[in-house]
């Protein structure tokens, strides 16, 4: 899963959210210089990313373009998913997408100091863009794997991955509502075990 599903996941706690958020900018498993909350919130990333690798209606979707983008096909279907959370927002969560992540950007703000440093850098193109809330069109999906192919100096060929996206748009679009049902209910037992953790220390 990608950045959006990560917050949506981590639900109403501030600091998780941005834990889940800045996993990927996070190496080893100390994390003794974040608050609680936040450590938890990557390791929470860490299981959300193992059980979605693992999962078998995610590997369909894969399937779908793996023979075009290989192992790129991964990064490709978290993005996809990403999009089709966004385009269904309202099917998942009773805030408007717009202010829900406006919110999210002035947390981001306000816990600026704890942020890694690849994070505070794209911060402000990520906002000033609004990633977030352009998931949820083709074009503003399009602009993201264009950006991501040049990071990879066309060798992912994500430029093309919007098309794939539109070819296989009801599948992929099954594939994700099948897949979130279980990943929430997977999310569900490992925050209350984090929570329960917590709260023996």
């Amino acid at each position: 899963m990608n950045y959006l599903a990560h917050i949506f996941l981590s639900e109403k706690e501030s600091q998780l959210r941005i834990g889940n958020f800045i996993a990927d900018s996070v190496r080893g498993k100390d994390f003794s210089m974040f608050p609680e909350p936040v450590a938890e919130g990557i390791i929470l990333h860490r299981l959300i990313d193992t059980y979605t690798d693992q999962h078998p209606i995610v590997r369909q979707s894969k399937d779908l373009i793996r023979r075009e983008y290989g192992h790129w096909s991964s990064v490709i279907v978290d993005i996809y998913y990403d999009h089709f959370l966004a385009a269904n927002w309202s099917t998942y969560h009773s805030e408007p997408l717009e202010s829900y992540v406006d919110k999210f950007y002035q947390d981001l703000v306000d816990h600026y100091d704890i942020l890694p440093e690849r994070v505070q850098n794209f911060l402000p193109i990520m906002m000033e863009q609004n990633w977030l809330v352009s998931y949820a069109s083709i074009e503003g999906i399009s602009r993201i794997f264009y950006q991501m192919n040049r990071r990879t100096k066309g060798k992912s060929g994500m430029d093309f991955a919007p098309m794939d996206l539109i070819k296989y748009y009801d599948q992929l679009q099954q594939h994700f509502h099948l897949f979130m049902q279980e990943l929430i209910a997977y999310v569900k037992l490992e925050r209350a075990e984090l929570t329960e953790r917590r709260n023996k220390f």
